[in-house]
């Protein structure tokens, strides 16, 4: 109810100001907002001693009017106005802020600079992917007000047990912009929603998309010299506004056609069954350290917003210049408002959070036990069904996998998974423990949280891709213009004797053996497993482990690969399907070794060569597991028996294979060594029930019912 219009109270006189009329404002919401007689403008700054609206006509470079906000209508630290008769679509607005310039003290106000709203829920200026801006503009990254109206209908986040989905991370743009894509609007929103019916095909439930909040492509750019190549902010990891989608991501050129565009696509996402995972970027801004450019929160609240050190520098946890300050009680009200936001606006079903440790430092920057964000969003009511997912380290050192402050919500990206599966499919010595514990979902890491708590991967956009990591030894990562000095040395990767493509037809055998083993490992491991985009078709990006910058066919994914490497697609496709076929390998908890049901078969059982008989030693290349089919979901759900064996040394192994309950046999799934698999349910009988020859370094998939 608007109390200044009550019956019996006189309304508040309209201001003037260069032919604009205007009134005190709303302190809430934050940003700008439809009032019944004009426009709300809030925003807040603890420190600054004035502020000033500053209104463009849509796409004009210079102002339309500087109003000044009166110094009556600030609402504690919020500033607020309304102006009245503005038509939304024919504005865009920023603010000037007036205050001590005192880097010291943490203050670096500009009252010339125009500043972005930091709850801008459309950022124009950034339209067209690839458009460079006009440096000379005194306001690049520009708010305009949100009035977009969609019909979500019955639509609500699908909220999957964690447990029970498969991860596919993509970048929006990288996923149809190859020309072999096909659709419509390459590289887009719209292009991604055009391949649902392939995501279908796939049998992923769940879908990750790299930062799409709206940042600047252009950030950092820089020119190959030899190939003419512009090197780009392509991953899109600094963000310039936290509301915003990317309108280079969508294919009208309005400003604003990125937010029913995003929609659209989680809407019908959401209709064929498959979530949406955002990754998000709290860790850091696009300003960037004191060399940086002011955008936004430097010129508002610098001393609040980032984490700084005593003499007023920007702390770099981040890696990338400045520290978002997200334990400060207003920064971390704005997160929250951010991710309720995402949640109730756009139907996001979860987020993962990049250099997550980050968000538990405090406001100088020392690691917390109990994070006041991390816990926040643990216990917010909206975000209540929302899978919150952590990278659990930050740039400068600060380590959480396994001590993610998890108050029973949060998940991990876990990197020692990767790490010792692919160690052990190189064939390092020392491996099988930790295998072990990789396959259970890593009860050493989680032994409070149980599997749910392991985000489980072998390749992401950071890094090889799963091709390339059978393909090189060493990363390749010229292109990017820093001597091969950035990316990480550690890959654990192995060439398969020799670097790069080759017509060796045995090496190449070897190659396609090695990855149908990874996803094999990956898909009959316990936890939440994730798949990199195009890893299904065999992409590369020819050794590049750090491909961060590059808007070319080394990034994009080419959907040729789909008919030259169809039978890896087809594998691929029967592990989705052979797991959602399977709840026993989607437990929630960690199974105990134990038949304690009296069903004669444990819930799982590690084996060597000989059943219940496995091989730990420093040596040992050969792992088998089962899981009993009685134990799904705590005994909960009904399944078939299942055995994995796992032979990474280079001779071939006869396993032994554990028995069966009477009446039953054990039938094929896949066989990597000699290439065979099936459709899930439509496995044969093998001929010999207590043995099974393998090949060196392949993977066995039998199923006992």
């Amino acid at each position: 109810m608007d109390m200044r219009n009550l019956p019996g109270q006189e309304p508040h006189p309209t201001h003037h100001h260069e032919g604009f009329d205007y009134l005190p404002g709303h302190a809430l919401p934050f940003g700008a907002s439809l009032a019944s007689n004009g426009i709300n403008f809030s925003i807040y700054s603890r420190f600054a001693t004035s502020c000033t609206l500053v209104l463009f006509r849509t796409g004009e470079a210079e102002p339309l009017v500087r109003i000044p906000i009166p110094e009556e209508f600030r609402i504690g630290d919020v500033f607020a106005i309304v102006i009245l008769g503005l038509n939304p679509h024919d504005i865009e607005y920023g603010f000037q802020l007036g205050g001590p310039f005192a880097p010291g003290q943490g203050h670096r106000f500009d009252s010339d600079a125009v500043l972005l709203d930091p709850y801008a829920q459309i950022i124009s200026g950034r339209e067209v992917w690839g458009d460079e801006r006009n440096h000379d503009n005194i306001y690049p990254h520009r708010a305009r007000v949100n009035i977009e109206e969609f019909d979500w209908g019955l639509d609500r986040p699908l909220a999957y047990p964690i447990e029970d989905i498969i991860i596919y991370e993509t970048h929006v743009r990288g996923f149809t912009r190859h020309p072999s894509s096909g659709v419509e609007h390459p590289g887009t929103f719209e292009g991604l929603r055009e391949k649902i019916p392939y995501l279908k095909q796939l049998g992923i439930n769940a879908i990750e998309l790299m930062p799409v909040f709206e940042f600047d492509e252009f950030e950092h750019s820089r020119v190959n010299p030899k190939t003419g190549e512009i090197l780009l902010n392509y991953w899109g990891y600094s963000p310039v506004g936290f509301f915003a989608p990317k309108d280079g991501y969508a294919a009208g050129e309005r400003p604003g056609s990125a937010v029913n565009a995003l929609k659209l696509l989680i809407k019908e996402l959401h209709a064929n069954g498959i979530e949406v995972i955002l990754d998000v970027v709290f860790n850091h801004t696009a300003e960037g350290n004191e060399k940086g450019p002011t955008i936004s929160f430097k010129g508002i609240d610098n001393s609040i917003y980032y984490i700084l050190t005593p003499e007023g520098y920007y702390y770099n946890f981040s890696g990338t210049g400045n520290t978002f300050n997200c334990n400060h009680p207003r920064v971390r009200h704005m997160i929250m408002d951010c991710l309720r936001y995402w949640v109730s606006e756009y139907h996001v079903d979860g987020f993962r959070f990049d250099l997550a440790s980050i968000m538990a430092r405090d406001v100088n920057g020392t690691p917390l036990d109990d994070p006041p964000i991390l816990r926040h969003m643990t216990d917010d009511p909206i975000l209540g069904r929302t899978k919150l997912i952590a990278e659990p380290w930050d740039a400068d050192g600060l380590y959480h996998l396994g001590r993610f402050p998890s108050y029973g919500r949060w998940a991990e990206w876990n990197g020692q998974y990767r790490d010792t599966v692919r160690r052990f499919l190189k064939g390092d010595a020392v491996q099988v423990k930790s295998i072990g514990q990789a396959v259970q979902g890593s009860p050493h890491l989680y032994p409070g949280r149980g599997p749910i708590a392991s985000i489980n991967f072998i390749t992401a956009h950071d890094g090889f891709t799963l091709r390339d990591l059978v393909s090189y030894n060493e990363k390749h990562n010229e292109a990017n213009l820093e001597d091969n000095r950035d990316g990480t040395n550690h890959n654990n990767s192995w060439n398969c004797g020799h670097e790069g493509p080759t017509d060796d037809p045995e090496i190449n055998e070897l190659r396609d053996r090695q990855v149908r083993n990874a996803i094999t490992i990956l898909l009959t491991s316990q936890g939440t497993p994730m798949l990199l985009m195009g890893d299904e078709m065999g992409r590369t990006q020819h050794g590049n482990n750090n491909s961060y910058c590059h808007d070319t066919e080394w990034n994009w994914l080419d959907w040729n690969l789909l008919n030259e490497n169809a039978d890896l697609f087809q594998f691929v496709r029967r592990m989705v399907a052979f797991r959602m076929a399977h709840p026993v390998l989607r437990n929630g908890h960690f199974l105990q070794h134990l038949d304690y049901m009296d069903t004669g078969f444990p819930d799982m059982a590690f084996h060597g060569t000989k059943p219940y008989h496995p091989n730990w030693s420093a040596r040992s290349h050969v792992l088998a597991f089962s899981l009993g089919g009685n134990y799904a979901k705590g005994g909960l759900a009904q399944d078939d028996h299942i055995y994995v064996a796992l032979n990474m040394h280079w001779q071939r192994k006869t396993f032994h294979l554990p028995p069966l309950p009477e009446g039953q046999q054990w039938h094929l799934f896949v066989d990597t060594g000699s290439g065979a698999s099936h459709e899930p349910g439509e496995e044969a009988a093998i001929k010999n029930q207590d043995r099974y020859r393998l090949s060196s370094r392949s993977v066995l998939v039998l199923v006992g019912r």
